[in-house]
């Protein structure tokens, strides 16, 4: 999986989306062999390190950027690009700010979004590529078709994970209606939850890319994702430990920030998570509070099964509680208690067959 990029850099790479109107102007100036150095934002930071050029004020368009980027200096935009607010600008950025990068064009580049925090974009006349600097991300704008094939690639690789998460998923009702529940079963199920969310982040990523023609990638990567962050939250909720300080989001902010590596690691995820049961053997018993398993009954408010699991406060208990012993939870009803009581009969059974059959 490649390194997560930040809100800044997607919503940077949005405005250099195929179809918008400032990668047009960038695919002009390299197709007439030019180069360009352009910063996004016209705030106080970046007027203080603006030397020399001219006030120019005019409503942006791809010509007028192809025309203003034969010029040697760099080219101010306001903060949506809009309009261009300066042009033939020589930016002084702080010398200590490190680079790595060698050419002057892109030296500079890189100096100035790390020190204003504004996207900088350099389009390099000998090279013919076009980088985007926000803060200390650097992203190369590669060309459609290879975007759109590592698109491909990574909807492919979320359809195999998929598949086997809804297996995991399968097993794990069954075991909890059999009440065999271990914790390495809750640990790899949520492991694979939070990679199925990465890669569709990664995706999102090419989606952003894309612009105008990441329509179809965007319209696989709902379809399967479907129920996938719902699920994920209940499962979390079903097992992790509340503590002072250490809610539910909390426990799922936690799993996000795991690096891939520690993400491999089943115990270093139940640990991260504070999973009921400790960590120390992952073939321990464990047994669910039911908040899955009723949210798969139609038409039941989230308010009613937060009374039910407070009132029996396991899955086990749940599934054997009468008709009449549902009814006295409040907002339930006899209606609503028998509803309940086939909801789960029916989920008991098809669990059993998913993972027998």
């Amino acid at each position: 999986m490649t390194p997560r990029r930040s809100g800044q850099l997607l919503a940077a790479l949005a405005m250099v989306a195929p179809g918008r109107p400032l990668r047009d102007g960038l695919d002009r100036v390299l197709q007439a062999g030019m180069g360009a150095l352009i910063v996004v934002g016209d705030g106080a930071e970046v007027l203080n390190i603006c030397s020399g050029g001219f006030l120019l004020d005019a409503a942006y368009s791809p010509q007028r950027l192809s025309e203003l980027a034969k010029m040697d200096g760099a080219t101010i935009l306001a903060g949506d690009a809009s309009r261009i607010a300066r042009s033939n600008v020589h930016l002084v950025p702080n010398p200590n700010v490190p680079t790595s990068e060698t050419g002057t064009r892109h030296r500079t580049a890189e100096r100035v979004a790390r020190s204003i925090r504004v996207p900088v974009i350099s389009v390099s006349q000998r090279m013919n590529v076009i980088s985007i600097y926000v803060g200390d991300e650097r992203h190369q704008i590669e060309p459609v078709p290879q975007v759109v094939n590592r698109a491909n690639q990574a909807v492919q690789t979320l359809e195999r994970y998929r598949t086997r998460l809804d297996e995991v998923t399968v097993t794990l009702s069954a075991l909890e209606i059999e009440d065999l529940v271990t914790l390495r079963d809750v640990v790899g199920l949520l492991q694979r939850s939070e990679m199925v969310a990465r890669i569709a982040s990664e995706i999102e990523g090419y989606i952003v890319e894309l612009g105008d023609d990441g329509r179809l990638v965007r319209l696989q990567l709902e379809e399967l994702l479907g129920g996938i962050g719902d699920d994920r939250r209940l499962v979390v909720r079903d097992y992790f430990r509340e503590e002072p300080g250490w809610k539910l989001p909390q426990a799922l902010d936690a799993l996000a920030a795991l690096s891939n590596d520690d993400l491999l690691d089943l115990r270093r995820v139940a640990a991260t998570l504070h999973l009921a049961g400790g960590v120390a053997d992952l073939d321990s018993s464990m047994s669910p509070r039911g908040y899955r398993l009723l949210a798969r009954i139609p038409r039941l408010p989230d308010p009613v099964v937060e009374a039910i699991v407070e009132r029996f406060g396991s899955l086990q208990k749940i599934l054997r509680a009468s008709t009449d012993e549902l009814d006295e939870v409040g907002g339930v009803g006899a209606t609503r208690a028998r509803a309940i009581k086939d909801g789960l009969s029916r989920l008991t059974e098809a669990s059993i067959l998913d993972r027998y059959a």
